[in-house]
């Protein structure tokens, strides 16, 4: 009885130790969750502050309640204008695969048409609508290109903030 007790004891003081929170800096555009961004120790941050009119990609050491510190910088986070988030934004993802999708199917269409054509007629010959398809396709995809999230500004009234999760 008091090894089954000890045991389960220990399991619960191992799983408590475990479940200490995580730090992490907050991108906040709105109340969706899908805006939110995190950062956390560890994650590289491209930022343009105040004293800086540039883009700098540094390393996120830690966070303190007033200040992230960074390997080679000391930020508030009042003093970060943008931070680039081209490759953190999960909806990018979905934007650049969408885009892809678009541009290969319009490039297949037409290159199966004239691969068709020359197998079938001995002769390089595009049908006038799969070269409307196809370009519509194209056309739709080079649309999208520009349409991704580059940067977040932070200029709303929620901004960045430190979320401090430490159990202590």
């Amino acid at each position: 009885m008091k090894l089954s007790l000890f045991i389960a004891y220990f399991f619960f003081i191992l799983i408590g130790a475990h479940a200490q929170g995580k730090d992490f800096l907050l991108l906040k555009r709105g109340n969706n969750q899908k805006s939110q961004l995190r950062y956390y120790p560890g994650e590289s941050i491209t930022y343009k502050s105040k004293k800086l009119g540039y883009f700098v990609t540094d390393q996120i050491v830690s966070l303190d309640t007033d200040y992230i510190y960074l390997k080679e910088n000391i930020l508030s986070p009042s003093d970060i204008l943008e931070v680039g988030i081209r490759d953190k934004d999960p909806r990018n993802s979905t934007l650049r695969n969408l885009t892809a999708l678009f541009l290969g199917a319009g490039g297949i269409l037409m290159t199966v048409e004239a691969v068709n054509s020359i197998y079938q007629q001995n002769q390089l010959q595009i049908d006038q609508g799969v070269a409307i398809t196809s370009g519509i396709l194209i056309g739709t995809g080079l649309a999208l290109l520009p349409l991704r999230y580059k940067t977040f500004k932070n200029t709303t009234g929620y901004g960045i903030q430190i979320i401090l999760m430490r159990m202590e």
